[in-house]
């Protein structure tokens, strides 16, 4: 039995997003290995998670040398070292006041989780502001304050409100500078959601399943002053998009602000499960006990979080992301000269997204999107689409990807979207990849 038929049997759809039937046994540098030995250009890294590609020597060595004198298995009831080194690393990485601590989880989920539980606590205000299109995670909590249709039966907080996302590209209003967003902030929070009684405001410095929409130029340092005006915290979600991906350390560096409290997950750990909040110590120190589980801080996934930042630093990842994202939007750019089904290319670094239209009045192509996704996979790579509509191709291949590989990817995606448009796709195959 093949092993995607094996999965089938035994693994629950509860926890599938599939979007073609992709059955991997290894993975080396920017490249998987699928059952048969058929390399595929990785250009998801598995959600961005995959900072380093596969088999770095770096990640290797850490992770093996965590394991052969293992200091643990918790943070829960006794410290180690891996979780203090990277804590420390993280604070001295991360800009702020001089008062801070790190919360270490699993994921981007429980840490925005633990975010808005501590921010709602320690603050005394129950009120949050997020952004429609928002993805903060799949654990309920973070369900609550998200805004994205993937999550539409999910009940949201009674205490959310929920404003429009600055798109310069379809922007609210017809205003692509993003003040008609700011002005409706402002008269929300002088209205129906009174600026007293929120907490913080969750942000995506690029919104990434939402669309990998960069937003409006100037406008998240403006939103951060406003929140500011009523001291409301600002929680930077970096989750996808920060940690050398967007040709800085940190995503939000590009628009000029300073955050309360910033998430990681994802790529911090390489592929290994860690997640971390940095923020104000009257906010992460407010109570004993009060998001924990067994493994957080567990010392081989801490292990793996600072030999990845490690690595950024001595490799230079965050430049090396800068310059490969300019070639790979480049050619992109290119093909949208050739192909008017991509309506929109943008991103920063390596963290890219591509607009699939229909026609001149911008009608998101949902269908092409999900037949090019399924083509390139038959062509040899692999990557997905996002978006409120799913119609945009998301680029977030390991940091790592050479200008070769970055051609290479322009090449696959241009194909794929003339197959699919040349309807060379077939439509049955595709019948069980509901994808978003």
């Amino acid at each position: 039995m093949q092993l995607y038929d094996r999965d089938r049997a035994v693994i629950s759809g509860l926890e599938k997003l599939r979007f073609f039937p992709v059955a991997l046994t290894g993975g080396t540098g920017t490249y998987l290995i699928e059952e048969g030995g058929r390399r595929l250009l990785d250009l998801s890294a598995g959600w961005g998670a995959a900072s380093l590609g596969y088999g770095h020597p770096a990640l290797c060595e850490a992770v093996s040398r965590a394991v052969e004198n293992q200091a643990g298995a918790t943070l829960l009831s006794t410290t180690n070292v891996a979780a203090v080194d990277l804590a420390e690393t993280l604070l001295k990485i991360t800009p702020g006041g001089d008062d801070r601590r790190v919360w270490l989880g699993h994921s981007g989920s429980d840490a925005n989780e633990t975010a808005l539980r501590a921010v709602t606590a320690a603050t005394g205000r129950k009120r949050i502001m997020a952004f429609e299109g928002a993805y903060h995670g799949g654990s309920q909590a973070s369900m609550e304050i998200s805004g994205h249709s993937a999550q539409e039966g999910v009940e949201k907080s009674e205490h959310l409100t929920l404003v429009p996302y600055p798109d310069p590209y379809r922007p609210h209003d017809g205003d692509a500078s993003g003040e008609a967003v700011l002005e409706q902030i402002r008269a929300r929070l002088e209205g129906d959601c009174p600026g007293a009684e929120v907490a913080a405001f969750f942000i995506e410095p690029i919104q990434a399943d939402g669309g990998l929409i960069v937003p409006s130029e100037g406008f998240m340092a403006k939103l951060a002053a406003l929140c500011a005006e009523f001291g409301i915290l600002t929680v930077c979600d970096e989750v996808k998009v920060g940690l050398a991906r967007t040709g800085a350390m940190h995503c939000f560096e590009h628009e000029g602000f300073t955050p309360d409290l910033v998430v990681f997950g994802k790529g911090l750990g390489g592929g290994l499960p860690v997640s971390a909040v940095v923020g104000p110590a009257r906010i992460l120190d407010f109570a004993q006990s009060f998001s924990m589980q067994t493994l957080h801080g567990n010392p081989v996934c801490a292990s793996a979080a600072k030999a990845v930042l490690d690595t950024m630093r001595t490799e230079g990842l965050a430049a090396h992301a800068a310059r490969m994202g300019d070639v790979f939007m480049t050619g992109l750019r290119e093909l949208s000269g050739e192909l008017p089904q991509i309506g929109d290319v943008r991103g920063r670094g390596l963290a890219i997204g591509v607009e699939l239209i229909e026609d001149e009045a911008k009608t998101p192509a949902a269908d092409l999107a999900r037949k090019v996704v399924y083509r390139a996979w038959e062509l040899g790579a692999v990557f997905y689409y996002v978006g409120m509509s799913s119609n945009v191709i998301e680029l977030t291949p390991p940091l790592i990807l050479s200008e070769d590989e970055a051609q290479e990817g322009c090449s696959i995606i241009g194909q794929a979207i003339r197959d699919a448009r040349d309807g060379k796709v077939d439509e049955a195959k595709l019948a069980e990849f509901a994808g978003w």
